[in-house]
């Protein structure tokens, strides 16, 4: 679509026009075709729709991060995707700087790595969090001892494990860390002129903000770039979603802890024969021994059941079930 002016612009063009100040016939061609130069040493790999692709995937990447890291860091997480761009591998390299954190990780079985590089204020605030502080980042960077390089791994390996998810829909990934690198000269493990795909994050813990770059080099994805177009994505998501929701909802069930409890009864006694209760005693209850004891899921009672006895432990056996409604 082509450049549209402002009526104020067209008519400042129109004045200039009959002051004699611009001359028609020097206006140039609207039909001249634009000869737009090509790099053949920089050939475009990544097209807009992949790197489209690319933010959509990695926008579910950022709600999973800003859901799971609380679990670990104990404070609020928001990641935003923030541009995506291609570039060759030296222009990503020669912009790292010293110390950094670079997470290097295999991702299978596409048959290549990618880089995950993460701003040393973010890992200083995370290691300041995960050893009980207030994720509070350094005034000066310096270099990470063992301990706290041990830490970043254990952060990075979650971030890692979270890619599956997202990428459901263009390929089963089982990404795996192999190692962190926090010098830029041992990171060259990317020919210099090879076309690599980034994508930025930014993230913010608390009052600490920082950002994370994901590299993603084509010949590491060169297999699935077919699939990496929104239209083949969602039409994926939509045939995934309506055979799998049962099942997924079905399994997220099946992993609630839910709390249980059999009442055998109840019985009213005072405070002092409370505080001076001994082994021994006998506390009268409201129920027969060979009553049903009403069993309660959550505060709901559910079941009627049994007491009895499994190997050494106290069990029941359920003899009816409460409706909703029922009493």
């Amino acid at each position: 679509m082509g450049e549209v002016l402002s009526q104020s612009e067209i008519d400042n063009l129109l004045a200039a026009l009959s002051s004699g100040e611009l001359d028609a016939d020097q206006m140039p061609d609207s039909n001249e075709k634009q000869v737009k130069d090509y790099d053949f040493k920089r050939p475009t790999k990544f097209s807009k729709e992949h790197l489209r692709t690319l933010e959509i995937i990695f926008e579910h990447y950022g709600r999973l991060l800003s859901t799971n890291l609380p679990v670990y860091l104990r404070q609020n997480v928001q990641v935003a995707v923030t541009s995506s761009e291609t570039v060759i591998f030296s222009e990503f390299s020669n912009a790292l700087s010293n110390p950094l954190i670079l997470g290097i990780a295999d991702f299978q079985p596409l048959g290549g790595t990618i880089l995950i590089e993460l701003a040393c204020n973010l890992g200083f605030a995370m290691i300041d969090r995960m050893l009980g502080g207030h994720g509070d980042p350094l005034e000066k960077n310096r270099e990470f001892s063992e301990i706290e390089m041990i830490i970043i791994e254990k952060m990075l390996v979650v971030c890692m494990q979270l890619m599956r998810e997202p990428w459901k829909n263009v390929a089963d990934i089982n990404p795996v860390l192999e190692r962190i690198e926090t010098n830029s000269q041992f990171a060259q493990i990317i020919a210099p002129n090879d076309m690599i795909a980034i994508v930025t994050l930014s993230i913010k813990l608390g009052d600490v903000e920082g950002l994370m770059n994901i590299c993603l080099p084509f010949f590491t994805l060169e297999s699935v770039m077919d699939k990496l177009n929104t239209r083949y994505w969602y039409a994926n998501i939509q045939e995934k979603a309506e055979e799998d929701y049962a099942e997924y909802i079905e399994s997220l069930i099946r992993r609630v802890d839910v709390p249980i409890k059999a009442v055998l009864g109840r019985s009213r006694i005072s405070v002092t024969d409370f505080v001076n209760l001994q082994v021994g005693d006998i506390i009268r209850l409201d129920s027969n021994v060979d009553q049903d004891l009403n069993v309660y899921v959550g505060n709901i009672k559910k079941f009627a059941a049994l007491p009895g006895s499994d190997k050494d432990k106290y069990a029941v056996r359920v003899t009816s079930v409460y409706r909703e409604g029922e009493e």
